[in-house]
């Protein structure tokens, strides 16, 4: 009885380990793809990549936070349909993730860039990337087209999204068709 009562102690304090170790291991960052961010088209792709999917299929959040560096801001702009205000909400990766999710993952999003503006100096880019979004891959029209105004940072190592400041196309702010092609 006595070694019964021991056996299950040891189980029972190595079962609590296993779960403190993988609680621990939970916490540490995964490490971003080098193919996701060696580059500036690296990094673009991955980012309209993660964030889009079919209905009902979770989004792989864990790549989508290697892409973003530490301070890092989502910023949607628009007007409120019903108070008819116009503003932006600053957000960080998690808030974004919090927000976003439930929509993504109950009525598909799949987000296409269809033209890019780049300019770099040093260390730093801004990119104006122009794209087009779907609830499914079979729809033929988009349901929504906007600007994403991207700030990527390149520490020497990889490039990092510092911002992605957005504004979806509106019948007062058509995008303008020098918009609509790839500048470099």
């Amino acid at each position: 009885m006595r070694k019964h009562c021991r056996m299950k102690k040891i189980f029972v304090a190595f079962a609590f380990g296993l779960l403190i170790i993988q609680s621990a291991m939970a916490q540490i960052p995964r490490e971003a793809n080098p193919a996701d961010v060696s580059s500036i088209d690296g990094i673009m792709k991955a980012v309209y990549d993660v964030i889009s999917g079919d209905a009902g299929k979770a989004r792989d959040w864990d790549r989508f936070r290697t892409l973003f560096h530490k301070d890092a801001r989502l910023i949607p702009t628009g007007m409120n349909p019903q108070t008819k205000v116009v503003g932006a909400n600053v957000l960080t990766p998690e808030d974004y993730i919090k927000r976003a999710e439930p929509n993504l993952v109950k009525n598909g999003f799949h987000e296409r860039e269809v033209a890019r503006r780049v300019e770099q100096y040093g260390r730093i880019a801004h990119v104006f990337s122009t794209y087009e979004s779907f609830h499914s891959l079979s729809e033929k029209q988009p349901f929504m087209r906007g600007i994403n105004s991207f700030q990527l940072f390149n520490d020497g190592k990889r490039w990092w999204v510092v911002t992605i400041f957005w504004q979806p196309e509106t019948q007062e702010f058509p995008i303008p068709k020098d918009y609509l092609t790839t500048k470099n």
